[in-house]
């Protein structure tokens, strides 16, 4: 498959949409051809695989101590019934710590990415002829301007989310159209998201970001709503974000009318 010609611009907004999912593709095939956006992408993963299993280490060890501390009321039972419940303790801890882990993994690998996944995008804007308009903005300025922007894009989504859910106990209506119009409101976000790094280079922030992606909202949708998809997957989120990000920096280039070619 061309994913390159179905990264083109098209008219018509089916045909819109679909070149939105094809810039998600080229991210994938930019990012999966470079030994060096591969390795940075890895990264996060190792760093929050290695903090995961030093944690479990860690609560193997003192999982003894643990389930004595839960269970004081086993203290003056006999040695069989005080061993055999604080075994039980144990087991519920360590269930319970592996189930935590699973549910935070990505949100932590996320977190640690953020400055590796930066890179992917400057990266990317270099094989695609640098970035024009760039401006220098310190880290904490950056940072701090990210963080804003992101909690509110957060409370925007848990206002449009809450309803959704809610309506999803509708029948019928809940079970078909309530998860399609949940995957293009979770799709625009994320989509406003992920393209956060190459506007910040310009300069620009989420007033203007979401306006220019509005401008073309089929092909926000379409690269958006591909990305939702994938991060449905377990573990999907940690495995295709630096390629999200990739793609992300061509939706941002192409809405602010900027070549997405190689050079």
């Amino acid at each position: 498959m061309d994913v390159t010609s179905i990264a083109r611009p098209v008219t018509g907004v089916v045909g819109r949409f679909f070149s939105g999912v094809g810039l998600l593709l080229r991210g994938i095939g930019l990012y999966v051809r470079s030994p060096g956006l591969m390795l940075l992408g890895v990264v996060p993963a190792l760093i929050s695989g290695a903090l995961y299993v030093a944690a479990f280490v860690a609560l193997a060890y003192f999982v003894d101590d643990l389930a004595a501390l839960v269970t004081p009321f086993a203290d003056d039972w006999s040695g069989a019934w005080r061993s055999l419940i604080r075994v039980i303790a144990g087991l519920a801890i360590v269930g319970l710590a592996g189930l935590l882990g699973v549910l935070t993994f990505t949100a932590v690998t996320l977190i640690i990415g953020d400055p590796f996944y930066e890179t992917i995008s400057e990266r990317v804007e270099d094989r695609l002829g640098g970035t024009p308009g760039a401006v220098e903005v310190p880290f904490w300025a950056s940072l701090r301007r990210s963080i804003v922007d992101s909690l509110r894009l957060v409370a925007i989504s848990a206002l449009v989310g809450v309803p959704l859910f809610a309506a999803g106990f509708i029948p019928v209506v809940g079970q078909t159209v309530i998860p399609v119009i949940g995957a293009a409101v979770g799709g625009w976000f994320l989509a406003l998201e992920l393209t956060g790094a190459p506007f910040y280079r310009r300069g620009l922030g989420l007033g203007e970001r979401r306006s220019l992606l509005r401008a073309d909202r089929p092909t926000t949708l379409g690269f958006g709503v591909a990305v939702f998809v994938c991060f449905l997957i377990p573990l999907g989120a940690v495995l295709i974000m630096p390629a999200a990000i990739a793609g992300a920096t061509l939706l941002a280039r192409r809405s602010l009318g900027q070549s997405i070619e190689e050079t």
